[in-house]
């Protein structure tokens, strides 16, 4: 479909519905990223109460920006997972450990219950579960300042 194809607004209760060609609409759906933290903008299924597939939106940047913002909003409603910018601290180099950290959204603490619960997604992108399961999420290994490397060596 192209982006003139169907209508993305906010219905009375404040959720997303779908206005597809033919003047059918979907209350209700979600937008699901197919590739969250390796291709983010790309790739969004639209999703109905069912679980679904409704739409596929191959770009983010291919819809009108009204469109977009809506999408973008939702997505960021549903999704929470900050980035770990630079490492302050580590209570300690066995587990569990307290880590204490400066994400993009702000200062945070978190105990590392295992070592098992780093994982490697590319050759530079780690994905942190802390022991509540929340996910944090290092992009760029070589981004980080000395101290912060030195402190995650001593883990990988």
């Amino acid at each position: 479909m192209t982006k003139l194809d169907f209508r993305i607004n906010r219905n009375a209760f404040g959720r997303l519905e779908l206005r597809l060609p033919g003047g059918v609409t979907h209350q209700e759906v979600l937008p699901v990223r197919a590739s969250p933290i390796a291709a983010p903008e790309h790739g969004i299924s639209l999703v109905g109460t069912d679980g679904h597939e409704l739409l596929w939106i191959d770009h983010l940047a291919d819809l009108p920006a009204e469109t977009r913002a809506l999408v973008e909003e939702e997505l960021a409603s549903r999704e929470f997972v900050p980035e770990i910018e630079c490492l302050r601290a580590v209570s300690s180099f066995a587990t569990p450990s307290t880590w204490e950290v400066d994400t993009n959204r702000g200062a945070t603490s978190f105990v590392l219950k295992g070592e098992e619960d780093i994982r490697r997604l590319g050759a530079s992108t780690l994905l942190i579960a802390d022991s509540h399961g929340v996910q944090f999420l290092i992009r760029d290994l070589a981004a980080l300042d000395k101290h912060s490397r030195r402190l995650l060596d001593r883990f990988l």
